[in-house]
């Protein structure tokens, strides 16, 4: 990436960064930097779900049991990746705000602490997650009869855990200096390993013989192995390399603290909504296997729907952050104000779509009556809360940039506490099965509404700080 000329950089604030910043993200048009920044992550993070859609769809070939499992295991490694998310979005946020203010020396070193931070975290959080797989599914009101199934895969996957959040280091350091079509790459070449690899292992092909519910585990290792190396290739090729040198004299204390400061209450914000989702899953074993399972399946469809509201998110990170960093604040507050409207509108123009055809999706996943049944009937409900998801969790990218990941946890932890486990809890009796339905709709509906009003206090009507090296 070439140096920026003195006609390139922004001259609205005296506090603009150096000429020589490598930061692209603060001068252009803002709508086409949102586009240019979306549309790859769009096609990255729509291969990432479609690997759980692929998952799902094999996994349904070899029964209601197998299905009903996977559907235990969805939201765990739902809220597992989200802490892999969590710190892709600390060392974007951090590495975006250093480029913005023109010092490239500390957006290399914390892209590196970044890294290795991923790797340490992953191996704590698999080795913690190996030793409690059997008691967390018990807790969640898994049967006898499935739980043989789930440890199938949750051993496997449990080891090879240290991957994951070592491609998502790797990715966070090429969201953060806006290299979005190097990290959809990665994420194209992960999830292409698991459409090759999960009918060879799950189901068997080609006179190899499939190894059932492990078989998926064992695909989304694969995969992982295979994208952390194209990674490494392309880090050498981009601004922000591996060196794990340039954290030797880096004050690497006081950089892995901004990191973590992001990185630690965005990972908990992420894994807040998997985890409520888990309760809810917990809540509807009462009502037997057919349920859960509808309401796995709807909830893959669902997370397949809001592909585009996700990258949106992602993408507002790095545009906002740059921005931030280099005292744009009226850009950066331009791009979320375009970024929220746009997701709403899509978000409405989703669910109409998985409103009127949701028969026919669900009878795509399953042959059985009472699962496609309930699937309809969470997605009849479900869809309508699409446009206040997409606004919380762009408003979320956004207050994660400006390192303000805090108040970015408070609003999705108050959406799960406050209203969608109580909404549940209170109206099952009278409502049953629906009631877990309408309690995410209202969550959704609510915390919309609500991540509104706090972006407009923190980047509005609250006067911006300087933001700690």
């Amino acid at each position: 990436m070439n140096a920026a000329t003195p006609s390139d950089v922004a001259t609205s604030d005296p506090t603009a960064p150096d000429p020589a910043s490598r930061a692209k993200l603060v001068r252009g048009s803002i709508a086409g930097h949102l586009l240019g920044q979306t549309v790859p992550a769009i096609v990255g993070v729509a291969a990432i779900m479609s690997v759980g859609v692929i998952d799902a769809y094999f996994i349904g070939q070899l029964g209601g049991a197998e299905l009903a499992a996977i559907s235990f295991i969805f939201p765990v490694i739902t809220a597992l990746s989200s802490l892999g998310v969590g710190v892709m979005v600390g060392i974007n946020s951090v590495v975006a705000r250093a480029l913005g203010e023109g010092d490239h020396d500390r957006a290399l070193a914390r892209a590196n602490l970044g890294m290795i931070l991923g790797l340490l975290s992953g191996l704590v959080i698999g080795v913690a997650l190996f030793a409690l797989r059997e008691p967390l599914f018990v807790l969640m009101q898994a049967d006898a009869a499935i739980l043989p199934l789930i440890d199938e895969f949750m051993a496997p996957f449990a080891l090879g855990f240290p991957l994951m959040m070592t491609m998502m280091g790797m990715t966070g350091v090429m969201r953060g200096q806006g290299a979005a079509k190097s990290n959809t790459a990665v994420l194209i070449l992960y999830s292409a390993a698991n459409w090759v690899l999960d009918p060879l292992l799950i189901t068997g092909a080609f006179g190899i013989a499939g190894y059932g519910v492990a078989g998926a585990a064992y695909a989304t290792i694969g995969g992982w192995l295979i994208a952390i190396g194209f990674a490494f290739w392309l880090l050498g090729r981009l601004d922000l390399p591996f060196a794990p040198g340039s954290v030797r004299n880096c004050q690497w204390g006081k950089q892995l603290a901004a990191i973590s400061r992001v990185a630690a209450p965005a990972a908990f914000t992420n894994s807040i909504n998997p985890a409520g989702l888990a309760v809810l899953t917990a809540l509807l074993a009462a009502e037997g296997q057919a349920a859960v399972a509808g309401f796995g399946t709807g909830g893959r469809l669902q997370s397949f729907a809001v592909v585009p509201l996700l990258a949106l998110s992602g993408s507002i990170g790095s545009i906002v952050g740059q921005n931030w960093g280099a005292a744009e604040y009226g850009r950066a507050r331009s791009a979320l104000l375009q970024a929220c409207i746009w997701a709403a509108g899509y978000a409405l123009v989703a669910a109409a779509g998985l409103f009127l055809f949701a028969d026919w999706f669900a009878r795509a996943f399953t042959d059985d009556p009472e699962v496609s049944a309930a699937t309809v009937q969470y997605l009849a409900i479900s869809v309508w809360g699409y446009a206040g998801f997409g606004v919380l969790i762009v408003v979320n990218g956004a207050l994660n940039a400006i390192d303000r990941a805090s108040s970015a946890m408070a609003l999705s932890l108050s959406r799960v506490l406050l209203v969608m486990i109580p909404i549940a809890w209170l109206a099952r009796a009278a409502l049953g099965t629906e009631a877990i339905y309408y309690a995410e709709l209202a969550a959704n509906l609510l915390g919309g509404l609500a991540a509104a009003a706090i972006a407009w206090w923190a980047l509005w009507h609250k006067a911006p700080r300087p933001q700690p090296a």
